[in-house]
C-alpha cells in the first residue's frame, strides 16, 4: 500500500520554502493537501489506513463516532472521504460573516450526538477546536479528531484523540523567532484562512 507521504509528493503537494501559516506562525515546509485532493483515488488510499483505524477504535469501543465534520476549506473533503468509508454522514462548518465557526446549510447535530472532526493537516488545531465549540454548543460530544497530516510542534498536545495518515516534521516558529525572517526569505501565505 502507498503510505500519505508517498501520496502528497507524487502530487506536488510537499512545498519547500518560508510560509506564513494561518496561526499565524512561521514554516519552512508547507502542505497544500488540496494537491492530493483533486484525485479521489490518492484521497481514498490516503484516508484508507486512518478510517481503518477508526474503524477498529469504533469496534473496540474506544470511541463512538455518528458523523465526521470537515471545517471548511480543508475538511470538507477529507470528512467526505472518511464518511464514504466508514458509512457515516459527513457534513462541514464554516465560517459566516464574522469570521466564527459555524454549521449552515440545514445541517444539524443531535443532543449528544457524537462526531469526529477531520481536516487535512492538525499544526495547532485552532480550526478543529472552533468547529468543536460550535458543535458542543449545539450538544454534540466531540468523540476524536483525525487529519491527513499531523505537524504539530514536538510537544504540542490535542485533549482528543488524534488519527492522522502521517506525521511531518516542520519547523514551527513564531514570528519573532523566525530564521527565515531573519535571513531575509520572504514569506508566502499559502492557506485558506487568514491569519491571526
Amino acid at each position: 500500500m502507498i503510505d500519505a507521504i508517498t501520496l502528497l509528493k507524487e502530487s506536488g503537494a510537499m512545498l519547500e520554502g518560508h510560509f506564513l501559516l494561518s496561526s499565524g506562525r512561521h514554516s519552512n515546509r508547507y502542505v497544500q493537501c488540496a494537491k492530493l485532493l483533486q484525485h479521489p483515488d490518492k484521497a481514498a488510499l490516503a484516508l484508507a489506513p486512518v478510517a481503518e483505524r477508526i474503524h477498529e477504535a469504533m469496534q473496540a469501543g474506544v470511541i463512538c463516532v455518528d458523523a465526521i465534520v470537515g471545517p471548511a476549506l480543508g475538511g470538507v473533503i477529507v470528512a467526505y472521504e472518511l464518511g464514504r468509508q466508514l458509512g457515516l454522514p459527513a457534513f462541514f462548518t464554516e465560517r459566516d460573516d464574522s469570521g466564527a465557526m459555524t454549521l449552515r446549510r440545514g445541517f444539524e447535530v443531535r443532543e449528544s450526538m457524537s462526531v469526529l472532526i477531520a481536516e487535512d493537516v492538525i499544526t495547532t488545531a485552532k480550526s478543529s477546536l472552533e468547529t468543536a465549540a460550535a458543535l458542543e454548543r449545539l450538544g454534540a460530544r466531540i468523540a476524536a479528531l483525525a487529519c491527513i497530516i499531523d505537524r504539530r510542534a514536538e510537544g504540542a498536545q490535542v485533549v482528543l484523540p488524534l488519527y492522522a495518515a502521517a506525521k511531518i516534521e516542520a519547523a514551527n516558529w513564531d514570528e519573532r523567532d523566525c530564521a527565515l525572517c531573519r535571513q531575509g526569505v520572504p514569506a508566502i501565505k499559502p492557506g485558506s484562512r487568514k491569519t491571526v
